[in-house]
């Protein structure tokens, strides 16, 4: 996207696609909520329809923060970088920490740092979520890469949850560092909120005795000013509940008031907001939808296209681009000889699917996706729910064995339909074995196939499996959004 303004998606390590993508200070303003917190399985990223936590234990971060060859390299990375301060700092972490998870996470933070520190204006802002586990740590890589001068606040995000704590106070909030790239030149909106019950007492006395003594409506608007509370550096604002119309399923997800708040202080219409782990995508559509241009960059197929999703219900007639992801049958087969994993996710993201099974050999069972749909239950005489299966076979060598393969696990799951998202084209009598699997009849007797074929191509030409009374795909529909309609409190 170089010096090309706009709304960008991009599939890939943020390392990579910062150094490739994006100019020297190109970004007004950064925002990252980067995944740490050794007791949480970020994994997880579905939900069942009756709200358990799935078998779609996608370990997406498997493999990254743990010390390696990539955490060693990242580590003389800033060893190189030329910044002192930096890896001065970086060397002394590992001094008290060792060559352990911790340590990886800081090592892989502070190599992209020095990248965002890079991509930022002289005017611009950062601000980085994250929890009291590595909070600590983090700043003081802030300091060394931004320059302490440059710290202007820790902010702290206040919610109510229902939790148990044993032996210690219940945690109920977050920090947010925000950091400028200048001391003096940053951009920044001074946010207000409505004055205290005290503070209203005096504007009224201060408004009613300057209009007594001028006897103008001036006068009044200087008390009116005095009157408002410049917001503070803690700020209540609710979790999403699971009943919330925002709440898309992802655990995660940020409410889209925290992010407005964040863009309201530090940015204009205009102007070009980053998150590269944008995760469910929530900066992003508080960007898009306060007038600014934006950059999102995950390193997973599920992120980027739940976020094209939720950008196209949200905003519909959106234009936008997403790098890195198939969009022909040539890149398809690409990502599937890279890597099989991402190859799976993406395309049961096709068909809207909820994935399932993790990096484990055979741990899927031969399941590489559901897709729940409603129907009627004679054993009960009354509507449930019901799940298709979906294979996922990126070989280039088509095979009858898929067909019996997936034929036996829908036996197996109890599960009426069976979806084959095929690479290759299937053979004949691939099609012949699919066809001879039968019929499944819902409650309307309508027919649908037991088994149903498609192929990569079918699917970039518009072809989806049919199934009656789809319940709802991986995550809810994102509710469309008025034209810039900010919500700073």
């Amino acid at each position: 996207m170089r010096n090309r303004p706009g709304h960008h998606l991009f599939y890939g390590d943020n390392l990579i696609v910062l150094r490739r993508e994006i100019p020297d200070e190109n970004v007004d303003l950064i925002y990252l909520d980067p995944p740490f917190n050794s007791n949480a399985n970020y994994g997880i990223l579905f939900r069942e329809p009756d709200g358990r936590a799935s078998n779609a234990q996608i370990e997406v971060f498997e493999d990254t923060w743990h010390w390696n060859e990539s955490a060693e390299d990242a580590f003389d990375q800033v060893r190189r970088s030329g910044n002192i301060r930096a890896f001065d700092l970086l060397n002394a972490m590992r001094g008290f920490l060792g060559d352990n998870d911790m340590m990886a996470y800081l090592a892989m933070m502070a190599v992209r740092m020095l990248e965002l520190h890079r991509v930022l204006k002289p005017t611009g802002s950062l601000y980085l979520h994250c929890d009291p586990t590595a909070s600590h740590y983090l700043k003081l890589l802030l300091d060394a890469v931004f320059g302490k001068r440059n710290f202007r606040n820790e902010i702290i995000w206040c919610y109510r949850k229902w939790s148990v704590a044993q032996g210690q106070f219940v945690r109920n909030h977050d920090v947010i560092l925000f950091y400028s790239r200048n001391d003096a030149a940053h951009r920044f909106t001074t946010l207000y909120v409505p004055p205290s019950a005290g503070t209203t007492k005096r504007w009224k006395g201060a408004r009613q005795q300057a209009v007594f003594e001028d006897g103008v409506r001036k006068a009044s608007s200087e008390a009116d000013e005095a009157a408002k509370s410049p917001m503070a550096d803690w700020w209540e604002i609710s979790v999403l509940n699971p009943n919330s119309a925002e709440r898309l399923g992802y655990p995660t997800q940020k409410p889209l008031a925290l992010l407005e708040r964040i863009i309201a202080a530090s940015s204009s219409e205009g102007d070009v907001v980053l998150d590269p782990f944008c995760g469910c995508g929530t900066a992003v559509h508080a960007a898009q939808k306060m007038g600014r241009n934006w950059i999102g960059i995950d390193v997973t197929h599920l992120a980027i296209s739940l976020i094209e999703k939720r950008l196209k219900d949200a905003f519909p007639g959106i234009a936008f681009t997403v790098e890195g992801t198939p969009r022909d049958l040539a890149s398809a087969r690409d990502l599937a000889a890279r890597d099989k994993y991402q190859f799976q996710w993406w395309a049961t993201s096709m068909v809207d699917a909820l994935p399932f099974g993790g990096r484990q050999k055979g741990a899927d069972g031969g399941i590489d996706g559901i897709i729940y749909f409603n129907d009627f239950d004679p054993a009960t005489d009354k509507m449930a729910t019901h799940r298709a299966i979906v294979s996922v076979k990126g070989g280039l060598n088509p095979d009858n064995a898929m067909v019996e393969t997936l034929i036996a696990t829908i036996a197996r799951e109890g599960a009426p339909i069976g979806i084959l998202l095929m690479l290759a084209e299937p053979t004949r009598e691939m099609r012949r074995r699919a066809a001879a699997a039968g019929l499944y009849r819902d409650g309307i007797d309508e027919g649908f196939s037991r088994l149903q074929i498609l192929t990569l191509a079918e699917l970039f030409a518009g072809k989806r499996p049919r199934i009656p009374n789809i319940d709802r795909g991986a995550f809810r529909r994102a509710e469309p959004e008025g034209v810039k309609q900010t919500r700073l409190l």
